[in-house]
């Protein structure tokens, strides 16, 4: 039986001045912050056995993962199933003044949260996302492979491993910035999930459960 680890990266900090769900759209990059965040996860991860680099295509993602590819000698490689999930609401803002909960001619887009009917839906996240873990653990067999990628992607393919219902409260997500989700497989079996937040202001080992647990 062969243990493989498998971690899936959330991105770090976007330059974000608007204040709007960038989602799929060009030209958004990571702030300073973020680029530190993504620093710190490299130097969380230095000294494990990665052998094995993807990113999804999106630039903050593929910058994300720039100092972990330096720091193993690694290519990055793009997986198109890594990308965040799409959103009707892409390059507006969801809360505050001017969201688009404000506005009549979205509301007919909420009707089915479990869905959800705004964007993607939750079961075509899940498949590519385990389609893409699954690829990296063949690729890192016997070893341990880094995915960078978004939050609700992340948090789906989590919930699943999890035993858990794909539709959820978005304000519940354990799943900060530069956050660590990582998934450990016995053959093609996950056999547990942990998760750890190195660029938080107190860096947290990773603690691994049981899915379930």
């Amino acid at each position: 039986m062969t243990r493989t680890t498998v971690h899936l990266l959330r991105h770090g900090e976007v330059f974000n001045p608007d204040k709007v769900l960038y989602g799929r759209l060009a030209g958004f990059r990571l702030s300073e912050a973020g680029e530190a965040m993504a620093e710190r996860a490299a130097g969380y991860l230095a000294g494990r056995d990665v052998t094995y680099l993807a990113s999804s295509p999106l630039e903050r993602a593929q910058q994300t993962a720039k100092p972990i590819a330096a720091e193993f000698g690694l290519d990055v490689v793009l997986d198109e199933d890594l990308i965040e999930a799409a959103n009707a609401f892409e390059g507006k803002r969801v809360a505050g003044p001017g969201g688009v909960l404000k506005h009549p001619n979205n509301w007919s887009k909420f009707r089915n949260p479990t869905r959800p009917s705004w964007g993607e839906p939750y079961q075509q996240v899940l498949r590519r996302m385990l389609a893409a873990a699954q690829r990296a653990r063949k690729q890192a067999e016997g070893h341990e492979a880094v995915c960078v990628s978004h939050q609700l992607p992340i948090v789906c393919l989590r919930r699943y491993a999890e035993g858990k219902r794909l539709f959820h409260d978005p304000r519940r997500r354990q799943c900060s910035l530069a956050s660590l989700t990582s998934l450990t497989f016995e053959d093609d079996r996950i056999v547990g999930v942990g998760y750890a937040e190195p660029a938080g202001s107190t860096p947290n080992r990773l603690e691994e459960q049981p899915p379930g647990a």
